[in-house]
């Protein structure tokens, strides 16, 4: 691909997502966007790339966003930020909040919906005991349509359900079908699914008690990381958490947060006292 076709779409990614795309990664132009070239009916990625240069329709730029996005996830992703969740997070929670009774979870840049769904589960089953009687909502939003899509019906392969999730949650939380599982309707009402660019404003999201923003940050310049995570900021109340993904790192000094346990991700806000302790014991393996 020539240098000015990588620019080009370098800073078409840059303008409408915010992600980084670096030279390195330049061979996943080809790959990713030949087949969008074909469902266009343009006979090369050449001609597409011409006709970009343009005033392209805001389908096939959007079209072009999703092909070059990432969205690999899996139920429990990494585990130990949903151990963290189950035996540190929420009974913390539940001690600071018991009054109120509110919990607003928010999964930024949540794919299918395996991250908010396995949220869910460790909700779901905590619903009984430590949350009875509280209102939850969990949000997952993504920039892809296509995903968000996907994770509204609850249906997931074999391939997807043998990623992460342990017998005992396919067994409690699914129903098998001939392609597969669907999520039973107990867990999947407690997640609402929206399209949502984190480059855009905020302020109709509200305030969120807990944001998993698992590695999403990773596609971002520096500069952009600190900007959505100041946004973020700005909607977690003063004393929420919010999770990053594994070996991701922030800045300190350009941000409000601290790092409060580095193998799980944990974040908090730098100027705020943290005493976590486990309430219950869940395997890590």
């Amino acid at each position: 691909m020539k240098i000015s076709d990588f620019e080009l779409y370098r800073d078409l990614l840059q303008r409408h997502s915010g992600l980084s795309l670096t030279a390195e990664r330049s061979y996943l132009l080809d790959s990713r966007l030949t087949p969008v070239a074909r469902r266009w009916g343009y006979p090369t990625l050449e001609a597409m790339t011409l006709a970009l240069r343009g005033v392209p329709e805001t389908r096939l730029v959007e079209d072009v966003i999703e092909a070059m996005m990432t969205n690999d996830t899996a139920f429990f992703r990494d585990m130990r930020p949903f151990v963290m969740l189950r035996d540190v997070i929420l009974p913390e929670i539940v001690r600071k909040r018991g009054r109120k009774r509110n919990l607003r979870i928010w999964s930024a840049g949540c794919s299918s919906g395996q991250e908010p769904f396995s949220i869910a589960m460790v909700i779901r089953e905590l619903q009984p005991t430590l949350l009875k009687g509280w209102r939850i909502e969990i949000l997952g939003t993504d920039l892809s349509g296509q995903m968000i899509a996907k994770a509204k019906t609850g249906h997931f392969t074999q391939f997807e359900v043998q990623r992460g999730l342990p017998v005992k949650d396919l067994i409690s939380h699914f129903d098998e079908t001939d392609d597969g599982w669907n999520l039973h309707d107990d867990v999947r009402n407690l997640v609402h699914f929206e399209v949502f660019n984190i480059l855009d404003t905020m302020d109709d999201l509200g305030l969120f008690d807990l944001i998993f923003c698992r590695n999403v940050l990773t596609y971002f310049d520096a500069k952009m990381r600190s900007t959505i995570l100041s946004s973020m900021a700005d909607h977690l109340a003063d004393d929420g958490f919010m999770f990053l993904g594994d070996g991701e790192r922030i800045d300190e000094a350009n941000t409000p947060f601290r790092m409060i346990d580095e193998r799980a991700g944990l974040l908090g806000f730098a100027d705020q006292e943290y005493n976590l302790t486990p309430q219950t014991q869940m395997a890590t393996s």
